[in-house]
């Protein structure tokens, strides 16, 4: 996917939206230029056009990345019953076999200890009750051989109910992920329209404004004391997710990537949380959903930024106001402020991860040019 915009060279990397945009919040006088007109349309116009397709994309990508998920899952199940099934068979056809010398033993008169009784027949009275218990034995053994026939047939019968169901659920996933596919490409073709007919000199305008308008969000951000003055440490997990992530920083965005070559935001904070050996759930909706929420005062390096109302989007905290993120498509993996969108809230996969003292950690060390690039993560939103 992040092939689609090659063609646009550094135009698609360049336009996304402020968070003071996104809000509908005028940027100050001393801190962001009122937005230039650009032919017919201003460039607030053009923004906000931009933001709806790529917040339209995003939320079809969510969709695309939560039907992948189950559909990962129900392909498992499918796996799972097949085996079951082939192993139920196997008992099955062996104890058919059991019931089958049974019949036999029966048609013919006799039973494997058939001597055995014979012999007891010749001998005293206490022998003859020895025989009777001989004979209750094996006919309790006859029964239990007939009630093992009936229930495995029975759970034959079960998982062979229960696989077809499942295998009627992933077709079922199989024909939303395609169409939800389609709608996240048909989506960003919407986008791709609207880059490709702006002038050179709108997308620079489009850029500065941005930038301008970004600044302005996090310094009213960093201003208003939702993070706290006082440096905090991760965790031994929350270290090893951060570092991995700092790894990937460079790496290009494409949605429903979970690397190791690319990424989309989610597909990045789920696989760095994994590398650090703490699974948490693939879209940044459920990370959200599930995951220990935590005030922004109490933010320390790893855990996770989620940002619109929808929690469509997500990033990982670094420290001292950023975040490592996968934007958009178009866009690498960058280090950003932690206002570049909308903060909704915070999770933190390990809340019972004590943080590492002080002599142990170290921040990673951030690779050349990490800050570069258009921050806005619509589209990655996931």
């Amino acid at each position: 996917m992040s092939g689609r915009f090659a063609r646009l060279g550094s135009t698609a990397v360049v336009v996304s939206v402020t968070m003071g945009a996104l809000l509908g919040l005028s940027p100050d006088s001393s801190a962001a230029p009122e937005p230039p007109e650009t032919g017919s349309r201003s460039v607030a116009e053009l923004l906000t056009d931009l933001q709806r397709l790529y917040r339209d994309a995003e939320r079809a990508t969510e969709t695309y990345n939560g039907t992948e998920e189950k559909l990962r899952k129900q392909r498992a199940e499918v796996v799972r019953l097949d085996r079951d099934l082939a192993k139920a068979r196997l008992t099955l056809h062996d104890s058919r076999g059991a019931a089958g010398r049974l019949a036999r033993q029966q048609y013919q008169g006799r039973t494997e200890i058939s001597s055995y009784v014979r012999l007891l027949l010749a001998r005293d009275p206490q022998h003859a009750l020895d025989q009777g218990h001989v004979l209750r034995q094996l006919s309790l053994d006859r029964a239990e051989t007939v009630e093992r026939v009936v229930g495995n047939e029975k759970r034959i019968d079960g998982l062979t109910r229960a696989a077809r169901k499942a295998l009627d659920g992933q077709l079922t996933l199989a024909g939303r992920q395609k169409k939800a596919r389609d709608d996240v490409s048909g989506r960003l073709d919407k986008v791709e329209e609207l880059l490709a007919s702006l002038t050179v000199g709108q997308l620079a305008e489009l850029a500065e404004f941005e930038k301008s308008g970004e600044a302005a969000a996090q310094k009213r951000f960093m201003a208003s004391g939702a993070l706290s003055s006082t440096a905090r440490r991760p965790s031994r997990a929350g270290e090893d997710a951060l570092r991995y992530a700092v790894e990937q920083i460079g790496k290009p965005y494409k949605w429903g990537a979970e690397g190791p070559k690319s990424y989309d935001c989610s597909g990045l904070t789920s696989q760095a949380w994994q590398h650090a050996g703490r699974p948490i759930p693939r879209t940044s909706q459920e990370q959200w959903a599930q995951l220990h929420r935590i005030p922004l005062s109490k933010l320390r390096p790893g855990d996770l930024v989620i940002y619109f109302p929808e929690a469509t989007h997500v990033a990982l905290y670094v420290g001292d106001g950023m975040v490592v993120q996968a934007p958009r498509p178009g866009t690498k993996i960058k280090v950003s402020p932690i206002a570049a969108n909308p903060v909704l809230g915070a999770v933190r996969p390990d809340p019972r991860g004590k943080p590492l003292p002080k002599k142990q950690y170290t921040p990673p060390k951030l690779p050349k040019g990490s800050l570069k690039g258009a921050d806005t993560g619509y589209n990655g939103a996931r």
